[in-house]
């Protein structure tokens, strides 16, 4: 499955998700990078089945200026609406506090985190986004979100000496379906195998109605 993901931010330099990511090429999934945003329009990305969001609101690391616009997110809306995949990771989440749309496609959005420690994810094991996906112990930043939708799915928690968070849900958007991922600031908690399974089953979780509607025609 060839994947687009828009990756690079101030914050988190591309070579961080590029490296977790593509080591997943041996499971079946390709991936092609915009990491300047300018780069991004709404006809590339349709061509793609799944986009993987790991981009705060930045054009790039070297540019800080905000590039998610009311046109922007009115087109990803438009793409999980139609049947398409999202699947934000980490800071996928960071920066669009104030784009409505966006963050009510998410389900919810980044608020802040405390200085790096251990964070511990635990699944919930009677879900199909957890198969094959052991609790597990990283280094990372322990995101505190804001969950907006009462009706997301959660099926990922973190839990650190700073209390207990959402990590992981889902919700569907239209024919679409949206999987939020909080874990990734460094390069070791995306290389982590159980959390190696965890992206993968996100992402065939998304792609599941486009997979079902390619065997129809």
């Amino acid at each position: 499955m060839r994947i687009l993901a828009l990756t690079d931010d101030y914050w988190h330099p591309a070579r961080v998700p590029h490296e977790g990511l593509s080591s997943l090429a041996g499971d079946g999934f390709d991936f092609d990078w915009i990491t300047d945003a300018t780069e991004w329009s709404e006809d590339r990305m349709a061509a793609y089945p799944v986009t993987v969001l790991t981009k705060s609101n930045n054009v790039s690391a070297a540019n800080r200026d905000l590039w998610m616009t009311a046109t922007i997110e009115q087109a990803f809306l438009k793409y999980v609406r139609a049947g398409n995949g999202l699947v934000v990771i980490h800071s996928g989440a960071a920066g669009y506090q104030e784009n409505a749309v966006l963050r009510g496609l998410m389900g919810g959005v980044f608020l802040q985190h405390p200085p790096q420690c251990q964070v511990t994810m635990t699944p919930r094991g009677d879900h199909v986004l957890t198969t094959g996906v052991s609790a597990f112990t990283v280094q990372d930043e322990h995101y505190h979100m804001a969950l907006d939708d009462a009706r997301a799915d959660v099926f990922l928690m973190s839990k650190s000496e700073h209390g207990e968070q959402p990590a992981g849900w889902t919700r569907t958007e239209g024919r679409g379906k949206v999987c939020m991922l909080t874990p990734g600031h460094n390069v070791e908690v995306w290389l982590n195998p159980s959390y190696q399974k965890q992206i993968i089953n996100a992402l065939q979780f998304c792609s599941a109605e486009n997979s079902r509607e390619d065997t129809t025609r």
